[in-house]
């Protein structure tokens, strides 16, 4: 059974302040099922978008993993919030957290595909 959205990105905010970290939900969606786009941004001011990966990404033995893929990397700040508008557009239950990573890099934090 998949864990629904919003246990999954209280989760992750918490992961991320244990690792020392920053996290906000920015925009909080639909509690069962939003789709959820990460804003990472590093402490030497580099910014990156990850979002839902495509279903190609899924293993049918583990479908309730949550898996994302780089949207926007090394792009400026407003690429990437004219980009979440856009998705937001197309589907209002999105929900988006930004954080700051800490201690434990973001591939441990996330599970990045693509």
């Amino acid at each position: 059974m998949r864990v629904t959205t919003d246990l999954w990105v209280a989760a992750l905010v918490r992961r991320v302040f244990s690792s020392g970290g920053f996290a906000a939900i920015v925009k909080r969606g639909a509690t069962e099922a939003g789709a959820t786009f990460v804003l990472s941004r590093g402490r030497l001011g580099e910014v990156s978008l990850f979002g839902p990966a495509p279903q190609t990404s899924y293993d049918s033995a583990k479908p309730d993993e949550r898996f994302f893929s780089p949207v926007g990397e090394d792009e400026d700040t407003e690429a990437l919030e004219k980009r979440l508008e856009r998705e937001q557009r197309f589907d209002p239950d999105i929900w988006v957290v930004e954080i700051e990573i800490g201690s434990v890099p973001l591939e441990e934090l996330i599970s990045i595909r693509g």
